[in-house]
């Protein structure tokens, strides 16, 4: 190896330059957005995949959600029509279709926007592990021509856990804020999206509880549309499985339906959407019906 300083200098560049890009983050990959009217964000390859069949059920099965339906639906068609719209959490009780409503509301914009001639409403699901990642997705679809319903099934922080902070600059805060051509969806189980404990740990222990807990807490504020799932009633219940049974034309006598999907939810300790699709389930493969 030659001692001549330049030379030396040169090859110690060589190896920083290589170093630099090894721990560069990879360019984003150029989205076919024409490809599919859904994506799942890639976080690790900063670019959308394509879901060419969304794992749904039609808006007309969603039973006993009517007031939820009608607010999502209108907020969601607005916002694809170029009207203003809310952020929305959909929040309360598991099970009661609060993912499905979001996929089905889309499809269905899509079917009525679309009769109008306009781009097709897209959907990006986000997990909730890669909210850390969201100013690099708003940076993606920012200059794309398509507007987005950016979604995170399943949102909760837990103990110690600062992402929160990404999605609380991307939904209102931060110097660009939230691209006008996207809205964020998002399902919980908690209606502030933090465990009760959580809240309460940060008051007792703060000099100021109300600042301490204040920053954490208004992250639920960011979401102008809070739509609340309850828990299903007996009633709510039977129609659920009802509709299902009549959309899949399975064949069982009104009274015997009644009495075998409740025993189904007396043996599972719970009545909800998800607990009547499972029955319906297990009817369909006993009557030898096939679904999908």
């Amino acid at each position: 190896m030659s001692d001549d300083p330049i030379s030396i200098l040169n090859q110690n560049l060589a190896r920083l330059i290589a170093i630099l890009e090894r721990s560069a983050p990879p360019a984003s990959a150029a989205v076919d957005f024409a490809a599919a009217d859904a994506f799942v964000w890639t976080p690790a390859a900063r670019t959308l995949t394509p879901v060419p069949r969304v794992n749904r059920v039609d808006l007309a099965l969603l039973k006993g959600v009517d007031r939820a339906r009608d607010m999502l639906l209108d907020n969601t068609e607005r916002f694809a029509r170029g009207l203003p719209a809310n952020n929305v959490l959909l929040w309360g009780a598991r099970g009661m279709g609060k993912s499905s409503l979001v996929k089905a509301a889309h499809a269905e914009v899509v079917r009525r926007t679309g009769a109008d001639g306009l781009a097709p409403l897209k959907l990006v699901e986000i997990h909730r592990e890669d909210i850390e990642t969201l100013p690099e997705l708003m940076a993606l679809v920012r200059p794309a021509p398509f507007r987005f319903v950016v979604f995170c099934d399943d949102l909760s922080f837990d103990h110690d856990d600062t992402s929160y902070k990404s999605l609380k600059a991307v939904l209102e805060g931060g110097l660009e804020g939230r691209p006008d051509n996207v809205v964020f969806y998002a399902t919980s189980n908690r209606r502030h999206l933090l465990p009760r404990d959580m809240m309460e740990n940060e008051r007792s222990t703060a000099i100021n509880p109300h600042e301490a807990v204040e920053e954490k807490v208004s992250l639920s504020d960011r979401f102008g549309l809070w739509i609340g799932f309850h828990k299903c009633s007996q009633d709510d219940y039977l129609a659920m499985v009802e509709g299902y049974v009549a959309a899949l034309g399975i064949a069982i006598a009104p009274e015997t339906l009644r009495a075998d999907a409740l025993e189904w939810s007396t043996t599972r300790g719970s009545r909800s959407g998800r607990v009547a699709w499972q029955y319906v389930q297990d009817l369909a493969g006993r009557s030898g019906v096939r679904i999908g």
